[in-house]
């Protein structure tokens, strides 16, 4: 037995006392409650198992993952029964009607897939500026046609499936079309945020829907069905992907986007018809023993947690426990990646981003040099990326809120690390009568469409993919063999929740779960952002010795991570949210 195998062999015999889930208490609620506001903690125990493994947002959804597994499934197959589940039970975060990013394992190899959403053909820059040619109000862009872009999510499940699936495409569709049937109870997570929201009662469709005659949100444990999806969803299964795209769906989809009585949008038939899925080269980089990879741009998030994790690998992360020596470390190579993220990345497709110079192991030194570790240096400066070439540039911070993460591996070893949104909770408020929300990406675009004189990179443009902060991630080791599969939601903070979950279980050898349930720490090149109601709390003092303005904000991530050890999967659901790990044996 190696050392490694005995290492793990006591991690998992012990990890039931050793790393049971941290205590901590409820999150405070925010002065403002957002659609992805937390709901308290879950406390959850690690999980393992033999054969395989999926670790999703819903149990429902994880549930349907694990059948699929079961009958012979690959982990892409499990994935398709995960998303589409997630559109029923977590309805507020992704769906049929957004987009999403997978980074796949094959076993030998990383593949990844771009299914962000499109900026519309007739879309131009000045999109969300008002009659006075300033930014509009957020929420008065986001409600209504006008901020949906051409979703992705059926054509990326498809694309996939055709490349890694195992069994029929019919059959791995089956447990959402049986759930939106039979109905489903609703979770006190989905009729609290049913609660919070403002703008979703004004789409007959989804009032119809999401509450009762009286206005009030549908009581926890009524069963939802959703008739209108199980055809949608029959209709894919037997006729694909290209069912959505055109036909009766896609002029659904196009009628709920431009006859919004106040606030329509402009797309088309054509714009879904000419919608395609973008492979692209994955980020790959170096930590430590590890290879780490993610998704490329428009993502900004496999960048940004390899810029951090490379500024990081100058310092013995190891010898640091949680506390404010090590926030003020990641705090510090926060704020260095987000004025590059600012700065640098876009959609490749109309901007030159300088990849390869931004993940630059030399680069990464030169930055990780400009962190004092006495002082914190405030609001950092983009540097200057070796391998630069001509391209457009100016900041923005396009976020997304309504999105989920799943992680899976099959019995096979082939992995799954999906994140996928519908941008902010509930999206556009407009569901279509096909039973779906559909997604306000557009909003990810920069409103602004000049910054200090320059065109900005992220700016709206036709057929254009906004940027996001998504940071699906699998991790090998030194022998080039899976060892984590790695994600969360949470807009751009998802960059923050990644970097330190994979800090917790590679610097700290902690299970997936502990790692996951970790104090949420970071910055986005503002205040140093801890996150509130947990022991992070006490680090606040030694953070602002050190010149730190801090933050406790509440920080609802959703990390979902499995680690492979030599004697199964050990995996880790966010106890921040209602999502579960579990597999079969």
């Amino acid at each position: 037995m190696t050392a490694r195998d005995l290492n793990w062999r006591i991690l998992v015999g012990l990890g039931l006392l050793a790393t049971a889930p941290m205590t901590s208490p409820a999150l405070a609620q925010p002065v403002a409650p957002s659609p992805e506001a937390p709901t308290g903690r879950t406390a959850k125990s690690i999980e393992t198992t033999t054969k395989d493994m999926v670790a999703a947002a819903n149990p429902l959804a994880a549930q349907a993952g694990r059948e699929i597994l079961a009958a012979g499934g690959s982990a892409v197959d499990a994935a398709i029964a995960v998303q589409l589940v997630l559109n029923l039970v977590e309805p507020q975060s992704s769906g049929i009607g957004g987009g999403a990013f997978m980074v796949f394992w094959d076993g030998k190899s990383v593949t990844t897939l771009d299914g962000r959403e499109t900026a519309p053909a007739a879309a131009k820059p000045e999109r969300f500026l008002g009659p006075d040619g300033k930014p509009m109000k957020f929420y008065d862009a986001v409600v209504g046609g006008r901020s949906v872009g051409v979703p992705g999510t059926v054509r990326l499940l498809e694309t996939a499936h055709t490349r890694w699936g195992k069994l029929p495409w019919k059959q791995v569709m089956e447990p959402a079309i049986r759930l939106a049937e039979d109905g489903f109870a609703i979770s006190p997570r989905l009729n609290g945020l049913l609660s919070q929201e403002t703008y979703l009662q004004n789409n007959a469709v989804a009032r119809a829907y999401f509450y009762e005659a009286d206005g009030k949100p549908k009581a926890v444990g009524t069963i939802l069905k959703n008739p209108a999806l199980a055809k949608t969803l029959r209709t894919i299964a037997d006729k694909g992907a290209d069912a959505f795209y055109t036909g009766e769906i896609a002029e659904d989809i196009v009628a709920t986007v431009t006859s919004h009585p106040t606030n329509p949008g402009d797309m088309t038939l054509d714009d879904l018809k000419a919608y395609k899925v973008v492979e692209r080269e994955p980020i790959c980089g170096t930590y430590r023993t590890y290879k780490v990879c993610g998704m490329a741009p428009p993502s900004s998030g496999g960048i940004a947690v390899q810029q951090i994790l490379g500024i990081l690998e100058t310092k013995d992360m190891a010898a640091m426990k949680p506390g404010p020596e090590a926030a003020h470390w990641i705090a510090e190579a926060g704020r260095l990646a987000f004025a590059d993220r600012g700065l640098y990345v876009a959609d490749p497709a109309f901007v030159t981003v300088p990849v390869k110079g931004l993940i630059d192991p030399g680069y990464l030194r030169s930055r990780a040099a400009l962190i004092d570790e006495n002082k914190s240096m405030g609001k950092a400066k983009p540097g200057e990326p070796p391998f630069q070439k001509t391209f457009l540039w100016g900041p923005s911070e396009g976020i997304e809120f309504g999105t989920s993460h799943m992680s899976i591996v099959d019995r096979n070893g082939q992995a799954v690390s999906m994140t996928t949104t519908i941008e902010d909770g509930f999206g556009s408020r407009q569901m279509t009568k096909s039973g779906f929300l559909l997604n306000n990406e557009l909003t990810d675009f920069s409103f602004a469409t000049v910054e200090d004189g320059k065109p900005v990179a992220n700016r709206v443009e036709a057929g254009k993919r906004p940027r996001s902060s998504m940071a699906p991630t699998i991790v090998l080791d030194k022998d080039d063999k899976l060892y984590a599969v790695v994600g969360s939601p949470g807009g751009s903070l998802i960059i923050n929740y990644v970097a330190k979950a994979l800090v917790g279980i590679l610097d700290w050898r902690l299970d997936p779960q502990v790692a996951a349930d970790l104090p949420n720490v970071g910055s986005r090149n503002g205040p140093t952002e801890l996150e509130a109601g947990t022991e992070a709390e006490g680090w606040k003092a030694g953070l602002e010795a050190k010149g730190h303005e801090v933050k406790l904000i509440d920080q609802n991530s959703g990390i979902h991570a499995i680690v492979v050890t030599p004697v199964g999967f050990v995996g880790g659901a966010d106890s921040r949210r209602e999502g579960v790990a579990i597999g079969n044996n």
